[in-house]
Parts: C-alpha cells; structure tokens; sequence
C-alpha cells in the first residue's frame, strides 16, 4: 500500500503509471484487455495504450491472440535474480539443502527487508507440509510465523508495537495471535525456550520454529533460520528440532562471515 504522504517530488509519473499497470495485469491471471487495465489503473485508454506497448516491447507483458495482455517472462528473470541475491552466498544456500535433506524439513531464511520481515531463501523438504506462501520475498504474517517472531524479537518493546500496528495481526488460523499481549507473552517464552515456535498459527496442522543466526546493530543484517514440520511431530520433538535448528544457523553464520 502506497502511503501518499510519502510520496517524493521528483516522482517520474510515467515510471509510476507503468508500474501499476504491470501489477495489475500480474493480479489477473487470465489476462486484461487495454480497456480493462485502464479501468483498473484509473488511467485514460490511450495512455494504458502506450504504456502496455512499451511493456510488451520490454518484455514484462505479452499480448495473447484474443487481445489480453498477461505478466512477461522478464518478469521471471527479476525473480529469480532476486531470489539469488536473498539468499547470499553459496554455502548458506548448500547449509540450507543439506538441512533439507538431513532432516526432511524445510528450511527457510528471513531478514528485515525495506524494514518488513521477509522470507529470503527457501529449501523443500520432503516430510514437511508444503507452504505454498512462504517464498523468497514473502513480507507478511511476522506475528504468525516462527520466522517473523524470531525477527520482532530483536526489536525493542515500542519497535515491535509500532510494527504491528502498521502491519496488523490478521488471524490466519483460530490459533493465530491477534493481540500485543498475547504477542509479547508468546515471545518471552521463546526467549526461555532458546527457540521461538508456532503451533498452527500459520496454517492448521503445520509448526515452525525459528533461531537467531546473526544479531546485528543494523536490523537489516539480522538473519533469523527456520523450519516447518507437522505440528504432533513438533510436540514430541522440540528439543531435537532446536538443537538441529542450532547446528544449521551455525553452518549459515560461517557462511555469510565468510563472504564479508
């Protein structure tokens, strides 16, 4: 959500305008007419018009034969560019697959990005539930996730309470932590435990836990590793699971030092 209050001077119009459309035409699989994106965008037809060419002649929409335009395949070469520069060097993204492997668990990395938690690296693995939200960039549901719990615990008390505020505390499951004092309850206990956990907060039937990998001064270069796991499995095996969670951030830790 744009805030126009932020919005800067020196704003160059065309770029914004062909942004928009771009996004618009990416929230609808199906495709868009001309006309439809220009109703979507509050932008008049000839201006959508030369907007949408200029796109398509880039490569970031394609026009069908039945006059819909969809997202482009340079689309995809930015995504996976971004994916690549999230997850840093290569011998984190080798810790994050052995992990993997070794314990047939997903694993996942997130930071603060542009000052929202964001899931930076991902690793599939075979005995989790598949999370088809938690990708690379995925920004939202902090308050539900090991992940993003283990991120808000770094920030200080008033930190953490202006972030929830702007961002909120949607319910995702009936076990979902929808209030501050709940919130803050839940991660001093994970403070206790050396482990930050969700039982299906998240998604139902489905736990995560989450470690502190790297504490920085600069937020943005605290790194936070987790995993998911069936939730009956997570309450008989907490213990192995932080201590597994435990040996991987170390693995991760050394990988990133090494490329500094």
């Amino acid at each position: 959500m744009r805030d126009p209050l932020a919005e800067p001077s020196d704003l160059i119009r065309s770029v914004s305008r062909a942004l928009r459309v771009l996004e618009s035409v990416g929230r609808a699989p199906k495709g868009l007419t001309v006309k439809q994106i220009a109703r979507r965008c509050e932008l008049t037809v000839a201006t959508t018009y030369h907007l949408v060419r200029t796109l398509a002649y880039e490569g970031y929409v394609i026009r069908r034969e039945d006059g819909t335009y969809i997202v482009g395949l340079e689309v995809a070469d930015r995504y996976r560019e971004l994916v690549t520069a999230f997850r840093g060097p290569p011998p984190v993204g080798e810790a994050l697959r052995r992990a993997a492997a070794d314990t047939g668990w997903s694993h996942y990395l997130g930071r603060f990005v542009g000052g929202q938690v964001a899931v930076t690296a991902v690793a599939e693995g075979p005995r989790s539930p598949y999370l088809e939200d938690l990708v690379p960039g995925f920004d939202e549901g902090a308050h539900a996730t090991a992940l993003g719990k283990s991120l808000l615990a770094t920030l200080t008390a008033e930190q953490r309470f202006r972030y929830l505020r702007e961002y909120g505390m949607r319910p995702f499951t009936s076990a979902t932590l929808t209030t501050t004092e709940a919130f803050e309850a839940d991660l001093a206990a994970g403070d206790r435990r050396g482990m930050q956990l969700e039982l299906g907060q998240f998604r139902q039937g489905v736990a995560c836990a989450a470690v502190l990998v790297t504490p920085d001064k600069d937020i943005e270069r605290r790194v936070v590793l987790a995993c998911a796991l069936p939730a009956s499995e997570m309450m008989t095996s907490a213990r192995v699971v932080r201590a597994k969670l435990l040996t991987v951030a170390r693995a991760v830790a050394d990988g990133i030092a090494a490329d500094t």
